[in-house]
C-alpha cells in the first residue's frame, strides 16, 4: 500500500489536480446533477399541470364573465317597460310605426354596443315575436321550440342552451347552428307567476373561439369547451378528434381534475375545469411529449453544465469570464443606446458562440422593429384614412324616412307636382352627396346638395323655415371636403328652428379671409345656454389633442336626441384631412340663435381629377 501511496506522490501535479477534481467536484456533480435532474422533472410536470389548470380557470372566468354580461342583458331586456307593454298587449302595442321603431332601436342597441350578440328575439306566449335581427322560418309557432320549453322549465332563470339545433328561427345573416351559442330567459309575471314570454340571445361563437383560438398550451396543446350535456361547444379546426365516450365517463368524475388517454398517434394529457355558473367544462389538450421534451431539455442542459465544469474546471474561469463579459457588455451597451432611440446600432461582434448569436438576433431584432415601425405608420395612416371615410357614413336616416313620408302625403294631397319637386331635389341630394367616390367637391356642388335639402326641408316645414344663401365671387371653383354643410343645417333646424316659436330664418355665407374659406351657418333659433355652448367647445378643442382611440363621446343632449354629433363629425373630417389648424367655431346665446363657423383651405384645382391625390393647398395673404 505505501508503494501505491508513493507512485501516487511521484504523478505530476496536473495528474493530481486531475484526480482531485474527479473526486471532489465531478463526482458530487453527477450525483447532484442526477438529483436535480429527478427533482426538476416532477417539479415541471406539476408546475406545467398547475399552470394549465390556471390558465383554464381564467378561460373559464372570462367565459363565465361573458355569461354574466348576456345574463344582465337579458335581465335588462326583460324589464324594459315596452318590453313589458309588448307583452302584454301583443302587437297592438307596436301598430304605430314610432313605437315599432323605438323598440326595434332599444334591441338594436344592444347589438350594437356588444359585437358578439347576433341577434334578440322577445316571443310572447301567443306565439307572437319581435326581434331586430331573427325571424321565423316557417309559420311554426315558437313556443313549440324546445328553447322555449328549456325556458320556462328554468322560470325566469337565466340558461345557457348550447348550439341550436333543428329550431324554426334563423337571422338575416344565416348564421350556421355551429356558429352561434343560445341564451334564453323566461319573462313571468311577479303576481301570478305565469310565462308572459321569453327572451332569446344568439351569441357568436366567434368570440369564444377568439377568446380560446389564441390560448397555447405548450407547443402544440389547445382548449376545447363541451356543455352540461357535454357536446361539444368550441373545438379548434386542427383539434385532434378525441373519443367522445371516454372523456365523458371522465369528465363526470370531478368538477375538476386531470388524467391522461393514448390515442392511435400518441399520449395526450387532458386537464379540466367546471363552471358553477355556465355549467361548461373547460378542457385542456396537449401532448405529454411537450412535457416530456422539456425535461429532456433540463437534462440536456444539466449534462452540458456538468460536463462544462469538468472540462473547464477553475484554470479556465478567469478566461470564460472575461470572453463571455466583455462581448455582453458591448451588447448591453449598443441596448442601451436603442433606449435612448438611436435604432441605427448594429452588435458588431465576429463570435459563434452563444453570445454572437445573441448578437445577431439582436441585430436582425432591431432590422425587424425598423420594418414594424415603418409597418405600423403605413398602417396609422391607412386607419386614419379609413376613419375618414367612416366618419362619412354616420348620416341620420330619419331624414330619408321624413323626407319619403312627405313626398308620399303630397302625392295623396296635391297631385304630383310637389312631389316631382321633392323627388328632384332628393336626386341631387343624393347624387351630389355621392361625387363619384371623391373625397374633395367643387363648392358650387356642396351649395347645390345644401339647397337642395334645403328645398325638401322647406316643403316639409312651410313658412317654419326660411333661408338664405349668400356666396361670395370667385370662390366657388375652390374644393372642399363633401357633405360638412348638411350636418350643420340640420343641427340648425333640428336644434334651433324647430325649437322656436314662429318662424326661423338660416343664412349661409361663404368667403375667403385672412388665408382661409370661412363658411358660416347661422340660425335665429333657440340657442343654447352659456355653460352648453362650453361644454361644446371644450369637446370640439379637445379633438385636436386626442388621438382617434381617445376621442371622446358627446353627451350633449336635448329632448333626447344628440346635439353635438354633426358637429363632431364635420371637426373630425376636417382635422383628419388638413390638421389641428382646421376646424370649426360655435356662438351661442339663448333666445337669438347660433352661428357655426367653418375654417377650410383655400384648395384649388391642379389636375383633371377633383382627387385629393391631386390638389394642392394654399394660403393666400
Amino acid at each position: 500500500m505505501f508503494s501505491k501511496w508513493l507512485q501516487f506522490n511521484n504523478l505530476s501535479i496536473r495528474n493530481k489536480l486531475i484526480l482531485h477534481f474527479i473526486l471532489i467536484s465531478i463526482l458530487p456533480s453527477l450525483v447532484i446533477t442526477l438529483l436535480i435532474s429527478w427533482t426538476v422533472s416532477n417539479m415541471l410536470e406539476k408546475q406545467s399541470n398547475t399552470q394549465i389548470l390556471q390558465l383554464i380557470g381564467n378561460v373559464s372566468k372570462s367565459l363565465d364573465a361573458q355569461a354574466a354580461n348576456i345574463q344582465n342583458i337579458s335581465y335588462f331586456i326583460s324589464m324594459d317597460p315596452d318590453i313589458q307593454t309588448y307583452l302584454n298587449d301583443g302587437s297592438i302595442s307596436i301598430a304605430k310605426d314610432e313605437d315599432r321603431y323605438r323598440l326595434y332601436r332599444f334591441l338594436q342597441s344592444f347589438t350594437t354596443l356588444y359585437s358578439e350578440i347576433a341577434g334578440i328575439m322577445i316571443v310572447r306566449a301567443d306565439g307572437q315575436y319581435f326581434s331586430n335581427d331573427m325571424y321565423a322560418r316557417s309559420e311554426r309557432n315558437l313556443t313549440e321550440e324546445y328553447w322555449y320549453h328549456e325556458a320556462m322549465a328554468a322560470r325566469g332563470i337565466y340558461k345557457m342552451i348550447g348550439h341550436p339545433s333543428e329550431r324554426n328561427v334563423t337571422t338575416h345573416v344565416n348564421y350556421k347552428d355551429s356558429e352561434i351559442v343560445s341564451v334564453v330567459r323566461a319573462i313571468q309575471d311577479p303576481d301570478t307567476g305565469t310565462t308572459k314570454g321569453v327572451v332569446l340571445i344568439d351569441l357568436k361563437l366567434r368570440v369564444i373561439a377568439e377568446m380560446l383560438g389564441d390560448v397555447k398550451l405548450g407547443k402544440s396543446g389547445y382548449l376545447i369547451v363541451v356543455d352540461n350535456n357535454n357536446d361539444l361547444i368550441y373545438s379548434p379546426k386542427n383539434g385532434i378528434t378525441l373519443d367522445r365516450e371516454a372523456i365523458v365517463q371522465l369528465l363526470e368524475q370531478s368538477a375538476t381534475g386531470s388524467f391522461a388517454i393514448d390515442t392511435k398517434d400518441e399520449q395526450l394529457q387532458i386537464l379540466y375545469q367546471k363552471s358553477n355558473f355556465t355549467n361548461w367544462t373547460t378542457v385542456g389538450v396537449f401532448p405529454m411529449r411537450d412535457t416530456l421534451q422539456a425535461i429532456k431539455d433540463v437534462n440536456l442542459y444539466l449534462v452540458i453544465f456538468l460536463f462544462v465544469v469538468c472540462m473547464l474546471g477553475i484554470t479556465a474561469s478567469y478566461y470564460l469570464s472575461f470572453s463571455i463579459s466583455r462581448p455582453i457588455a458591448q451588447l448591453a451597451s449598443s441596448m442601451r443606446k436603442v433606449e435612448e432611440g438611436n435604432m441605427n446600432i448594429r452588435f458588431s461582434g465576429v463570435r459563434q458562440d452563444e453570445v454572437g448569436r445573441l448578437g445577431n438576433s439582436f441585430n436582425k431584432m432591431l432590422t425587424q422593429m425598423k420594418k414594424l415601425l415603418m409597418q405600423v405608420e403605413q398602417e396609422q395612416n391607412m386607419k386614419r384614412e379609413a376613419e375618414l371615410r367612416s366618419l362619412q357614413a354616420h348620416i341620420q336616416p330619419h331624414f330619408l324616412y321624413n323626407t319619403l313620408d312627405t313626398i308620399q302625403w303630397l302625392a295623396r294631397k296635391d297631385g304630383a307636382k310637389e312631389a316631382t319637386e321633392m323627388v328632384e331635389a332628393l336626386s341631387k341630394l343624393f347624387r351630389l352627396g355621392l361625387s363619384k367616390g371623391q373625397e374633395l367637391i367643387p363648392m358650387h356642388d356642396e351649395i347645390e346638395h345644401i339647397t337642395s335639402y334645403l328645398v325638401i326641408q322647406k316643403t316639409r316645414y312651410k313658412d317654419k323655415l326660411n333661408y338664405s344663401v349668400d356666396i361670395e365671387d370667385g370662390i366657388t371653383t375652390l374644393f372642399v371636403i363633401k357633405l360638412i354643410l348638411q350636418p350643420l343645417v340640420e343641427n340648425a333646424i333640428y336644434h334651433g328652428i324647430k325649437e322656436r316659436r314662429g318662424p326661423g330664418n338660416i343664412t349661409i355665407r361663404a368667403s375667403v379671409s385672412h388665408g382661409f374659406l370661412r363658411i358660416t351657418v347661422a340660425d335665429d333659433g333657440a340657442g343654447m345656454n352659456e355653460a352648453r355652448l362650453l361644454q361644446l367647445r371644450h369637446v370640439l378643442q379637445s379633438l385636436a389633442e386626442s388621438t382617434s382611440e381617445e376621442l371622446p363621446t358627446l353627451e350633449l343632449t336635448r329632448n333626447g336626441q344628440s346635439v353635438g354629433y354633426g358637429l363632431r363629425n364635420v371637426q373630425e373630417r376636417l382635422q383628419l384631412s388638413f390638421g389641428g389648424l382646421y376646424g370649426i367655431s360655435v356662438d351661442s346665446s339663448v333666445g337669438k340663435g347660433t352661428m357655426v363657423t367653418i375654417s377650410h383651405p383655400i384648395i384649388k384645382q391642379k389636375g383633371r381629377e377633383a382627387n385629393v391625390e391631386n390638389l394642392e393647398s394654399y394660403h393666400s395673404g
